[in-house]
């Protein structure tokens, strides 16, 4: 595992008990006062609420013992119910992990070793990760991911709603992550503001997958409607900054009492009408709002079909500002503070040195002049013998051939016709003369060819205006059999219709690092379209979190002129 892929994984209960250290990092509660709120069908139950585990005596340990003589606990930030939950240091492979400990006989010691085992064979990057389930010396401790460089949504929530493409992106990939979840017969239970994490990338990673209602003794009649409805509440609070329910919870307000459950536009002017009424499709509401009576969501199958099926959300665009001017800082020599001063013109030479010096320059500068008029009109006298090499050379230069140079890209998005985007990471990490970030593609079961069930894989580049492009190197970070791409002219950054409608530049196959794509002949277009449609297989990647199968990567797109 790569030294990012750290995480923080913490179940304490707000609504009660407090963990005993607020700050232990970005990502380190749960946030779980959603067990006080739950939906009005209240179809989530804490199982064993009366149980002994709320009696049962967490272990006693402290910091600097060592588990496995490999993880060293550092800090407690959980404590209660019988087990406790830490900050741990892998000392084998030097990075930061999560660690829930539980005595062997603690009641719910065995269900949280299988849903950790469970969750740990799921193997899913946008989960964070189980990387080991042990019971020994009477304990049953699960290590987890921490994630340091990661965000609850709890602080970014409370900060104010989101954009609408924020939002987009939020419900768009975790009812994804969650219908993968279900597939494979794993539940959350416990989805909230405080079990979902934001990545300075802008990805979301959902943490405590089956784990944290175990540790809860949590259980559901209908899993999946109960983990759909909380995904309607996070993309509802998106929304609005309110908690759907007339409780608050979460730092967040609760609606006003008696008046129900309303929607988001009606909460909160400007919100998108789509998305608000994707929420209402996911919340308890017999199915829809009253405009449009569209069936409800009640698995996240479903609900993550809705969203494919939505026009997708562009994110907005960024006002450029320019830069201060620079001013050059003077150095005080008393050692005070520096304040910046503007740099004033040097005075003009006015001594007899710096007349001379004038004369000099200004003489020489009449000489060069001089040399160059003579050329010129030498050049353009041959230049005008129509019968000389020159002449018949003359045309080295002409639009329609190979300048050779590199092209600037301004822009970039990807391209998705099935309205399924990868949106894996920002796409302009392909150009950012970085060959050390990457954007990647999802990793498929079937392949290499992905023509089948996913058409390809694009994105669309804006080179600013139009350019004449001959050529174009595509860097990648999977070799294999077999990477397969072509390019197309398209008429803007993001195209409608089917590539078949397209213009096809250049098309090319690799299983080297490599892809290069060449035109037969230069084409002058503003837009060019970058499709993919064979991936190589490769295996799981710590660095990218991405799980084994066909995927690919790509470091730098350049295009040539």
């Amino acid at each position: 595992m790569a030294e990012r892929s750290t995480a923080a994984v913490d179940v304490a209960d707000n609504s009660g008990e407090q963990p005993l250290t607020a700050a232990a990092g970005k990502a380190t509660t749960d946030g779980a006062a959603a067990d006080k709120q739950v939906s009005t069908h209240k179809k989530s139950e804490r199982a064993e609420s009366e149980s002994p585990a709320r009696d049962a005596q967490s272990p006693e340990l402290h910091s600097g013992h060592k588990l496995a003589r490999r993880y060293r606990l550092e800090e407690c930030v959980t404590r209660l119910e019988g087990f406790s939950s830490w900050r741990a240091v892998d000392e084998k492979l030097r990075r930061a992990v999560g660690v829930h400990l539980l005595p062997a006989d603690h009641p719910r010691a065995r269900p949280v070793l299988a849903a950790a085992r469970s969750a740990a064979l799921l193997g899913d990057p946008r989960f964070v990760q189980v990387l080991d389930a042990v019971e020994e010396n009477d304990l049953v401790y699960v290590v987890h991911e921490w994630l340091p460089d990661a965000t609850e949504l709890t602080p970014v929530l409370a900060s104010g709603p989101l954009e609408p493409h924020e939002a987009y992106q939020l419900v768009n990939q975790v009812s994804q992550a969650m219908a993968a979840a279900h597939r494979e017969g794993l539940a959350h239970l416990r989805l909230n503001p405080g079990s979902v994490l934001r990545t300075g990338t802008g990805q979301y990673r959902i943490r405590g997958l089956a784990v944290m209602a175990a540790l809860r003794g949590i259980s559901s009649e209908h899993p999946q409607r109960t983990d759909t409805e909380a995904i309607g509440a996070l993309l509802y609070a998106a929304l609005t900054q309110r908690w759907p329910y007339e409780s608050n919870a979460h730092g967040l307000s609760g609606l006003p009492k008696g008046v129900g459950l309303i929607a988001p536009d009606q909460v909160r002017a400007g919100v998108h009408r789509g998305l608000s009424e994707l929420a209402m499709r996911a919340l308890v509401n017999d199915g829809a709002t009253a405009s449009r009576q569209e069936k409800p969501c009640t698995t996240p199958e479903e609900l993550a079909k809705a969203v494919a099926a939505m026009p997708r959300i562009r994110p907005p665009e960024s006002a450029y500002s320019a830069p201060p001017a620079y001013s050059r800082p003077s150095v005080p020599r008393n050692g005070g503070p520096v304040h910046p001063l503007p740099v004033a013109p040097p005075p003009p030479l006015q001594s007899r040195t710096g007349r001379a010096l004038k004369w000099s320059v200004s003489a020489l500068l009449i000489a060069a002049l001089g040399l160059g008029s003579w050329q010129l009109a030498d050049t353009l006298l041959k230049d005008g013998e129509k019968d000389t090499p020159r002449s018949q050379s003359s045309g080295d230069d002409t639009p329609g051939r190979p300048t050779n140079k590199p092209i600037t890209i301004t822009n970039a998005a990807e391209y998705a016709p099935d309205h399924v985007p990868q949106d894996k990471d920002p796409v302009q990490r392909t150009y950012d003369n970085n060959s050390k970030t990457y954007w990647r593609t999802a990793s498929f079961k079937d392949g290499p060819s992905i023509v089948r069930y996913k058409g390809g894989i694009g994105i669309v580049y804006d080179l600013g205006s139009k350019q004449q492009v001959s050529a174009a190197t595509v860097d990648l970070r999977y070799p294999g059999d077999h990477t397969e791409a072509s390019l197309y002219a398209v008429d803007s950054l993001s195209p409608s219709g089917p590539v078949s409608g397209m213009q096809k530049l250049s098309s090319g196959t690799t299983t080297m690092k490599t892809l290069k794509l060449t035109l037969q002949k230069p084409v002058e277009t503003q837009y060019v379209l970058l499709w993919i449609t064979a991936l190589p297989f490769s295996p799981y990647d710590s660095q990218t979190f991405s799980s084994a199968g066909y995927k690919q990567a790509i470091n730098e797109v350049k295009f040539i002129g």
